[in-house]
């Protein structure tokens, strides 16, 4: 008889969604959080990110369990909305995936930087000629038919885990409760002021989404599960697990040094408030178990972006020379198509003051996209199978997401729009290519021009310093 996949119990499917969405941003969080919010509204942020990422792992998770005909998280939209709905979440999705890789590039060089201070911050020349050769070894490891192997997702687990748990132990031996307690909502006046705890949740909201990217993998895992009956369950578990260590992670810190004190530290750092804590080597171990981290996050996500333009290849969503596979049945093309862009989008980073958070909030703006498809597409789904339930879950999503594009700083997600109009070019070729003559339909032309309007916005407010690099 066949073997059979084994399948996996609630404890193994909740275990699985946490460890596919601890990524680098928690390393750098604690400064991230003290540069935008006090504590009382970093815990008030924290509560609403966490709602609205229920709502898209709940959207999800049905979704998945309704329509397992559909792959790719740009099916929905697809399906929701025709095939320029599905190109525009697919490239969202695909810019999302390589910047990250950016952000990636800046922290492991960051974390370099700790034991060979010429790296600087990260975004330097030699941090960029470094970060440039690992770029084109993923590229040659990827090409090759490399996957990550279930040894190496073993140790970068282990990486992950290991100095999360350590620091969050330190944390709370040496927590101070005066510390914490002083100007708790960060307001001028110390006291909860509404318009300025509501400002301090808004600056901080990229952050806290930038944790989660990635966790739309993680919902999407239904087909795994023992039974349908616990995959809602293993995502509530999962999220309410990320969300322990998250707030661990992010509001400890507040009372372990002043808010300006931690808005001063470098990345990574939660390296920097364990060297205050237990020396040189609590710094030196967070920052050795991040480079191993990130190298294979890096891995992951190169092939990511590849399997993306892949799939969207072959739903003609883009030209079928992205579709093309070698001889290792790796789809060479896309993937030099992305590192020749992520190197190009690399050395722009000589040029910023904050390489890390400006890639990372490209990253965070870009997925929103294709989040809010998925949520808008739950709304759609349900209403027309009178889900009533469900119908609120999609609604309270899409609210969420179009209040976070709006929140966490618009010019970021107009930024990205100038990478749109490249992908606009390549999708009317796909079109072509299979004999549609009429590409756009009038509402798709009219969206088409708030995207270019939305692009040539984004470099006005880049070169009048209203989006800050």
């Amino acid at each position: 008889m066949p073997n059979k996949q084994k399948r996996l119990g609630i404890f193994a499917l909740t275990a699985l969604v946490i460890s596919s969405s601890l990524g680098s941003g928690i390393f750098g969080i604690s400064s991230d959080m003290a540069s935008s919010a006090g504590p009382g509204a970093a815990l008030l942020a924290w509560v609403i990110v966490g709602f609205g990422v229920l709502m898209l792992c709940l959207s999800l998770t049905n979704l998945n369990e309704k329509r397992p005909d559909l792959s790719g998280i740009f099916s929905y939209a697809e399906t929701g909305f025709g095939p320029f709905g599905g190109f525009i979440s697919g490239w969202g999705y695909w810019l999302s995936s390589w910047l990250g890789n950016v952000a990636f590039a800046t922290m492991m060089m960051s974390a370099v930087a700790y034991f060979v201070p010429a790296y600087g911050q990260g975004n330097n020349l030699i941090s960029i000629l470094s970060a440039s050769v690992i770029l084109w070894l993923m590229f040659y490891l990827v090409n090759r038919g490399v996957e990550s192997a279930a040894i190496l997702n073993a140790v970068i687990t282990v990486c992950k885990l290991v100095p999360l748990v350590l620091f969050i132990v330190i944390a709370v031996i040496s927590f101070k409760a005066d510390v914490f307690s002083a100007n708790f909502w960060g307001t001028v006046s110390g006291n909860f002021e509404f318009s300025q705890v509501f400002s301090q949740i808004q600056k901080s909201m990229m952050v806290l989404m930038w944790v989660f990217v990635g966790i739309e993998g993680a919902a999407m895992m239904s087909d795994r599960a023992e039974k349908k009956s616990i995959v809602g369950k293993s995502t509530i578990l999962g999220l309410t697990g990320l969300l322990i260590v998250y707030i661990l992670a992010s509001i400890l810190p507040y009372g372990l040094m002043t808010r300006e004190e931690l808005s001063k530290l470098g990345q990574p750092a939660m390296g920097y408030i364990l060297q205050a804590l237990v020396g040189t080597w609590g710094a030196a171990l967070v920052n050795i178990a991040l480079i191993i981290s990130i190298f294979g996050c890096w891995l992951s996500w190169t092939m990511l972006p590849a399997e993306t333009t892949l799939l969207m290849a072959k739903r003609n969503l883009l030209p079928k020379k992205f579709g093309e596979l070698n001889e290792k049945k790796a789809p060479t093309f896309s993937l030099l198509f992305m590192t020749v862009l992520t190197q190009a989008f690399v050395f722009t980073l000589l040029f910023t003051d904050k390489a890390y958070s400006f890639a990372y909030s490209l990253c965070t703006a870009a997925i929103f996209v294709s989040w809010l498809f998925v949520t808008l597409y739950q709304v759609i789904y349900s209403y027309e199978n009178k889900e009533w339930s469900q119908l609120f879950i999609g609604l309270f999503g899409s609210v969420f997401y179009l209040w976070a594009i709006w929140a966490s700083g618009i010019g970021y997600f107009l930024l990205c729009l100038t990478v749109y109009i490249l992908g606009i070019y390549l999708y009317a070729k796909a079109r072509k290519e299979n004999g549609i003559s009429k590409v756009f339909s009038q509402k798709e032309s009219i969206v088409i021009i708030f995207i270019v309007i939305g692009a040539l916005l984004s470099i006005y407010m880049l070169f009048t310093g209203q989006i800050a690099v």
